[in-house]
């Protein structure tokens, strides 16, 4: 259905065009949109209009038309002024909202079967028969972008990148839940992975005054419309692990998320049970702050002593000395590559559980 918004700017453009008050009015008596002030008096002749059954009629001095959506009558227009061609501005106006009609249905249909699409909700005969119904091209290369706000989305963020997408690029924006906004983009055969970066910070743009609340991930790049649920389900993934392991990044890709998809899909008991084997029932979280930021700055470096101690500034000694006393309480000596695999991974399962205990919250 066409909102308020849309009559209203349609019927305002329309009278500085030709000087003719318009009004709509739906057939419950409700007044949509108005160019004039005074629009309640017609009201109850409207009503009588809808139970008529002509297509237009004279009122009261004012053109009453009807605009109907496949036979179906959803609103009463009314044309009022001085001129002599109030008659033909009204039947333009009426077919203006009738050609909105169908092509807000159209988008109405199309975003409905994305939606389902998205949500893996379509048996394959039906994603072919429907595709081909609205003109969608099923072998095309596309990818999904899932944008993320801070805060319940409204009809202008989805305008906003709808303005990006769209027309001729061929791209569908939706929506699933209240904060995500959904896009799923046609790529050219030329566009790259390092292109999908550029349009997502493109999208991230649109939001310069919030972008520290706007996440944006996506997947991988799918050949099939039938796939397009896959390429949603990884930007949907995306999402989360870099909520867990790259909160400074408002964009992520699930070609980039590496070990920590693995770790993602741990369940909790097993990661306990990981947790306990390599601390001996201990935590990362007992650590002080010197010890973690000397961890985490000598994975930063590769294991490299001489850099990591340069960076802390620190003598090399003091690192060796902190190395060979979290190795005496861990058994893990991280100058050793095995070692310090297993330390860095059992850092980023601690960061998981404490990410999905908060969300039992």
């Amino acid at each position: 259905m066409i909102s308020n918004q849309i009559l209203q700017n349609t019927i305002d453009g329309l009278k500085g065009i030709t000087r003719t008050d318009l009004c709509v009015i739906d057939v419950e008596g409700k007044i949509l949109a108005a160019t004039f002030p005074n629009a309640e008096a017609f009201i109850e002749p409207a009503q009588a209009f809808v139970t008529s059954p002509a297509d237009s009629q004279v009122i009261n001095g004012c053109q009453f038309f009807k605009v109907f959506d496949d036979h179906q009558l959803e609103y009463v227009l009314l044309a009022y002024g001085d001129s002599e061609d109030v008659y033909m501005i009204g039947k333009i106006a009426s077919f203006q909202i009738q050609n909105l009609l169908v092509a807000y249905k159209e988008r109405f249909d199309k975003d409905n079967f994305i939606k389902n699409l998205l949500l893996d909700n379509l048996l394959l005969v039906d994603i072919y028969n429907r595709a081909k119904k609205l003109h969608i091209d099923i072998e095309v290369r596309r990818v999904v972008f899932i944008v993320e706000t801070n805060r319940e989305k409204d009809g202008n963020e989805l305008e906003k990148i709808r303005s990006l997408f769209g027309g001729k690029s061929k791209g569908f924006v939706t929506a699933v839940d209240e904060k995500n906004i959904i896009v799923v983009k046609e790529l050219a055969e030329n566009e790259t992975y390092d292109d999908l970066r550029k349009t997502a910070e493109v999208i991230l743009n649109l939001f310069r005054s919030e972008a520290d609340g706007v996440h944006i991930a996506y997947g991988t790049v799918i050949n099939e419309l039938k796939e397009v649920s896959r390429s949603y389900k990884e930007a949907r993934m995306a999402l989360d692990v870099g909520k867990i392991f790259f909160e400074e990044r408002n964009i992520i890709a699930y070609s980039q998320l590496g070990i920590g998809r693995l770790i993602y899909q741990l369940p909790i008991p097993l990661c306990k049970m990981f947790i306990k084997e390599i601390f001996d029932g201990k935590s990362p979280d007992d650590f002080d702050e010197e010890i973690l930021s000397t961890i985490n700055k000598f994975f930063e470096n590769s294991l490299n002593v001489s850099e990591t101690s340069r960076q802390l500034y620190i003598h090399r000694n003091t690192l060796v000395y902190r190395l060979d006393k979290l190795q005496k309480s861990t058994g893990l000596d991280l100058r050793v590559f095995e070692d310090a695999i297993t330390f860095k991974i059992a850092l980023m399962v601690v960061k998981y559980m404490k990410y999905m205990e908060s969300m039992d919250y």
